[in-house]
């Protein structure tokens, strides 16, 4: 990533699905945002609880304590708060607002098509399962994304067709709407992606 961008702005996130994050978390993520903080980037670390609902919805108890484990993780990694701002996402209002407007706009064929959302549904196996919110996903993740207006966000490449149906998603709003609000995002797939694929521990 370099020479660096004049918008020096990075987004990422996990959700907080356990209490503690493990090594495939450092080493797949982590390991990458605290080496962008010490490059200069402006690193924005969510928690992403509202994500990890989406599956987890009966334990929300759960989710809620879970996401100051996983900010006390972070800087527990070398993420420094002072230069890299830690946020629980459902502490941000306007993560919520923004989705319902989202969702508006966003059309269902967009989202049934994403490789994650049909394994999804494999794993459920069955319809009445399955919330709308894990067929959402990529619309809360737009929002996530767009209300920051970062460079770009670091992601696995199990990620990126969620991350295109956002830049998609952007490009809509803007034509609706007839106004330049967002501008597309790029998506940062680590060099070494063996370090994101490690199983985790959990």
């Amino acid at each position: 990533m370099n020479p660096a961008p004049s918008n020096k702005r990075i987004l990422s996130g996990m959700r907080s699905s356990n209490p503690r994050l493990h090594i495939g978390n450092y080493e797949g993520a982590l390991r990458n945002w605290v080496e962008l903080q010490n490059e200069g980037y402006d690193m924005f670390c969510m928690v992403a609880d509202l994500h990890a609902l989406t599956t987890m919805y009966e334990q929300a108890g759960d989710v809620s304590r879970n996401a100051r484990e996983v900010a006390k993780d972070y800087v527990a990694a070398g993420i420094d708060p002072s230069r890299s701002p830690i946020f629980i996402q459902s502490h941000v209002p306007e993560h919520s607002e923004a989705h319902l407007l989202f969702s508006m706009i966003t059309p269902i064929g967009w989202l049934e098509r994403t490789p994650t959302y049909k394994e999804k549904q494999q794993d459920l196996g069955t319809t009445e399962r399955e919330p709308y919110g894990l067929l959402g996903y990529p619309v809360l993740q737009t929002v996530d994304i767009l209300l920051y207006k970062p460079y770009g966000v670091p992601v696995g490449r199990d990620q990126a067709p969620h991350l295109e149906i956002g830049n998609d998603i952007a490009l809509r709003f803007n034509r609706l709407y007839n106004r330049e609000v967002f501008q597309p995002y790029k998506y940062l797939i680590p060099q070494d992606e063996t370090r994101a694929k490690l199983p985790g521990l959990d």
